[in-house]
């Protein structure tokens, strides 16, 4: 009997990229273009792991001659990748709020090196590509990855500072429509699991 595959456990590895940024092939690494989400990927996502979740809003028409629904129409639709990161370096922070990259100012004579980042956001809202890559439902070998091709970090981190406690910055990554899209169900993007190896 064969190993039960399609039940899964285990986090995901999130990557970020600019809009547009071409996808990795199932069985590659992320090239250029793509950043891990956390300095040591999900070794520093809390042990909430990452969630992925599949939003709707659906209206029902209940006719007069009628006590149920008859009709339904889905009005809204979404998908949220959410996590607790565990990395509060600047580089991942940044992330969080939607920033710019840290500025380094050098150590000089009697004043110490540091780096900083800005708290406020502005108007303009920071967009990427998400990828969330693990495993695949096919196999203890293979790969599964969600691949999103536009979406902005819509959560309001609250990074507490306590004895004994992992300071942790709340992400929720939403996705937007893809208007470039191949077809009308990958507006969001698409999951795709390897479900066979490499030819040689």
């Amino acid at each position: 009997m064969p190993a039960p595959y399609e039940i899964l456990a285990g986090p995901l590895d999130l990557w970020f990229a600019p809009v547009d940024t071409a996808f990795p092939l199932i069985d590659a690494v992320p090239g250029a273009g793509w950043s891990k989400l956390g300095t040591n990927g999900k070794r520093n996502y809390s042990d909430d792991g990452l969630a992925v979740q599949h939003t709707q809003k659906i209206d029902t028409a209940t006719p007069a001659g009628a006590i149920a629904p008859v009709k339904a129409w889905r009005t809204e639709e979404g998908l949220i990748i959410s996590v607790t990161m565990w990395d509060m370096t600047l580089e991942q922070y940044t992330v969080a709020l939607g920033g710019a990259e840290p500025t380094t100012v050098a150590a000089g004579a009697g004043t110490a090196g540091y780096k900083k980042i800005g708290l406020s956001r502005g108007p303009d809202v920071v967009t990427y590509a998400m990828l969330a890559r693990g495993q695949s439902a096919y196999g203890d070998n293979f790969k599964a990855q969600y691949e999103v091709p536009v979406c902005f970090q819509n959560a309001n981190p609250k990074p507490a500072f306590a004895k004994g406690k992992p300071s942790g910055l709340e992400m929720e990554f939403m996705a937007l429509e893809h208007s470039a899209a191949a077809t009308e169900l990958e507006r969001f993007g698409r999951l795709i699991m390897q479900h066979q190896a490499a030819l040689p």
